[in-house]
């Protein structure tokens, strides 16, 4: 496991005078650690582009050599041979995985909009079970205990989804199950929860303000008619006299008075003699 430490040991009970025990890695066989009890000689190696430096330990009884802090890098063979009374080699398998992020269970939005016309679409919900930077791993969807899809990579940090559609009545088990060869992480499908963010999405805080304001500005403007309404009706039922008589003479047609042609006009004519 990454970040984990490793021992790799050498069946020896205790390191005899004239042993000699040399660890190597890779296929270079580049030497690593070296043990020479009659020289005395106890020492690792950074390897030729230092990626084991202060992470090396030897047992000084046993010859044993621990990894510790491993990564990815350090996965491969690694060999020990040791020499004296008689020549013995061993070979060790050493495979790193990193640590299993969990599973994320999410709605898969963009697959529900672009089917929201069919039928079918009102009654599934359409989930995606994701997981990034991995390696090595396979990422399953489970009904129960019975497996329903899976798809494994070897490459390592990349990332993976899986789909899944179920209907939003369904009362089954489900779980998106994420695992290398020495651990498994696991999440499971809660539908009432992981199906609401399409079918019914939060609504903003901002769209709320502006929908209340739209109100607000609606109800003001019925408030101002209708005020205007009850003033304009309540003027006419209150009326003073004088008003009323002022009105009444406004709305009284005009007449034009027209001369009489019976009028006489009379004018100092002076007599004759």
């Amino acid at each position: 496991m990454k970040s984990d430490s490793v021992t790799l040991h050498t069946d020896v009970t205790k390191i005899r005078e004239d042993d000699d025990i040399l660890w190597k890695f890779g296929a270079e066989t580049s030497q690593i650690a070296e043990i020479s009890k009659a020289a005395r000689i106890f020492t690792t190696y950074d390897g030729p582009d230092g990626r084991f430096r202060d992470r090396l330990k030897l047992d000084n009884q046993t010859g044993s050599l621990t990894i510790m802090n491993i990564t990815t890098q350090h996965a491969g063979e690694y060999e020990v041979q040791r020499s004296g009374v008689k020549w013995s080699s061993k070979i060790f398998s050493v495979s790193v995985y990193t640590r299993l992020p969990v599973p994320d269970i999410t709605m898969n939005c963009s697959s529900s909009s672009s089917s929201s016309s069919s039928s079918s679409s009102q009654q599934n919900c359409s989930l995606l079970c994701s997981v990034v930077n991995v390696g090595h791993v396979t990422l399953s969807w489970y009904k129960g205990n019975s497996l329903l899809s899976s798809i494994s990579v070897s490459d390592l940090s990349i990332s993976l989804s899986l789909p899944l559609e179920v209907e939003y009545q369904d009362k089954n088990s489900y779980s998106c199950v994420l695992n290398n060869p020495i651990r498994n992480q696991t999440t499971h499908l809660n539908i009432t929860q992981h199906c609401q963010s399409c079918k019914d999405p939060p609504v903003s805080v901002s769209l709320i303000l502006i929908y209340a304001a739209a109100a607000a500005g609606c109800v003001l403007i019925v408030v101002s008619v209708v005020t205007c309404c009850i003033c304009k009706k309540f003027r006419k039922k209150v009326q003073t006299p004088e008003e009323d008589g002022a009105d009444s003479a406004l709305c009284k047609p005009k007449t034009q008075k027209k001369k009489s042609k019976t009028d006489a006009v009379y004018e100092n004519v002076p007599k004759k003699r």
